[in-house]
């Protein structure tokens, strides 16, 4: 009974994982087309309560970037629309499902790209001067602090994505295939 017990145990080792990342793809999926889009799309595009609720956030979290993205950050938001948007109903399918290894490959793609855009977003955060920005941007240690808390999740996430995928034994176990 222990040992069968134990191999329970592992196989359903990932499976909160699973169910954090399936949750974390599918509260993405409304927050790029409702809030995220915004700053691609022309203004007017959107509902007004849409609008006012990026300028409500924008202004409670001192997130400029939002209102006015510099070109590096429109990239990035070009490519969560173009190349993270069609994986996040894919990846919530596979990770609700639960056990599917040929969703490994794609989450690290995934994984490993977000984890690098954050990188950059983070240190602008941190680092930049936002004295010269038209929108109020965070002045004071804790403002930064603040909203780089906005953004980690979308760091932290994907780096658990990430060691996941390159360690957990579920999605890590390489078959050996019989050569003809």
């Amino acid at each position: 009974g222990a040992v069968g017990g134990a191999g329970a145990a592992m196989a359903a080792g990932p499976r909160w994982r699973e169910r954090l990342f399936a949750l974390y793809f599918l509260s993405h999926i409304p927050v790029t087309l409702l809030i995220d889009l915004q700053a691609l799309l022309p203004a007017g595009l959107h509902p007004r309560g849409l609008t006012e609720l990026l300028q409500w956030y924008a202004a409670t979290f001192r997130d400029p970037m939002m209102l006015q993205p510099p070109e590096w950050f429109k990239a990035f938001i070009y490519c969560e629309a173009f190349l993270q948007m069609p994986f996040f109903p894919i990846a919530v399918y596979a990770f609700l499902k639960g056990g599917c290894k040929w969703i490994r490959t794609p989450a690290i793609i995934y994984s490993t790209h977000v984890a690098t855009t954050l990188f950059a977003i983070l240190a602008h955060i941190l680092f930049h001067d936002f004295s010269k920005s038209e929108h109020l941007g965070p002045q004071t240690q804790r403002e930064r602090l603040i909203l780089l808390s906005v953004y980690a999740p979308y760091l932290l996430i994907p780096l658990l994505i990430l060691f996941t995928m390159l360690y957990n034994p579920h999605y890590n176990h390489v078959e050996k295939r019989k050569r003809k």
